[in-house]
């Protein structure tokens, strides 16, 4: 696990903490749906990265009888956990907040205390954001921002991207909606924006346990990674063809390879042994996320066709 993404998801968990405290005292005094939203936003976020964090604790526990192929997983399955809170508590909360503010709505008392905290927050949140995003952005190498999404191993990082964004987002149509609510005096615009918010975090939710399914049921390596080994497998001199390699994501650190090889007949054992242990070797050296290699001598299948 990169030392990185731990930092990105500290840095979140201290300016979620001390945003989260500030809005709810500002939803307490001033009444403001919409800052009651953005606290329980930040109350969510802030058990969200604390629940990254065990996961990447249990995920670096060493391999035992009972997990051989240690826990690298657990990181995966916090991460779904971690969409999961958000779509429940962020999402369903803010829209309830706010469906009961339309159907008894209440005024705003001292909004410029909504608009001093708006203001804190979205400077706290933007400085978090930045730093998550840089650190996306060092780590996405060649990739285009999506498709590094998508072949992304560790989804700490873009875990955190996502909530800071669903933050940002928020609290502009928080402060939208307080600004709407003064300036036309009419009360539903709080509600509004309390829906909202809720809709961000519930869009954000679904993106994010789409992302991490593949990863928890049992993600294949990136396709370069694929043909790599492919290609090392083929190149030794006893080795007929190469018939298939097949990886799984055991955790962002750690791929498990099986590959099935057709072996010259004119080879000896010994010679078998010996190139097995050559394309380990090489396959580790160039790859060190592969972990371990279970290498298979099955003779080449000819398809009907």
């Amino acid at each position: 696990m990169a030392s990185g993404s731990k930092k990105v998801i500290f840095a979140a968990l201290i300016g979620n903490t001390l945003i989260s405290v500030t809005k709810f005292a500002a939803a307490f005094v001033t009444g403001s749906s919409a800052m009651l939203s953005e606290g329980i936003h930040s109350l969510v976020d802030t058990g969200n990265q604390g629940l990254l964090l065990y996961g990447i604790a249990r995920s670096q526990k060493p391999a035992d009888e009972d997990f051989p192929f240690g826990h690298g997983k657990e990181v995966y399955f916090w991460s779904f956990i971690v969409a999961i809170l958000i779509f429940a508590l962020g999402g369903g909360i803010s829209i309830y907040e706010g469906i009961k503010h339309i159907q008894h709505p209440e005024p705003i008392s001292n909004p410029l205390i909504n608009y001093i905290v708006l203001g804190l927050a979205i400077l706290f949140e933007g400085a978090a954001w930045l730093f998550a995003f840089r650190e996306f952005s060092r780590a996405k190498g060649k990739w285009g921002y999506l498709e590094a999404v998508q072949r992304a191993k560790d989804p700490s990082i873009f875990v955190v991207l996502f909530e800071d964004t669903a933050a940002m987002l928020g609290l502009i149509v928080a402060f939208a909606g307080i600004a709407l609510t003064q300036l036309t005096g009419y009360l539903l615009f709080d509600g509004i924006a309390s829906i909202m918010i809720g809709l961000i975090l519930v869009g954000t939710a679904v993106w994010l346990a789409y992302e991490t399914k593949s990863l928890l049921i049992g993600e294949s390596a990136n396709p370069a990674v694929v043909q790599g080994i492919r290609e090392l497998a083929g190149a030794k001199a006893s080795v007929d063809c190469v018939n298939e390699v097949l990886t799984m994501h055991m955790g962002p650190d750690f791929v498990l390879a099986n590959v099935s090889v057709d072996f010259r007949d004119s080879i000896t054992a010994d010679e078998v042994e010996r190139t097995i242990g050559e394309m380990d070797g090489a396959i580790k050296e160039r790859f060190p996320q592969v972990k371990r290699i279970f290498i298979e001598a099955e003779k080449r299948v000819l398809s009907n066709g």
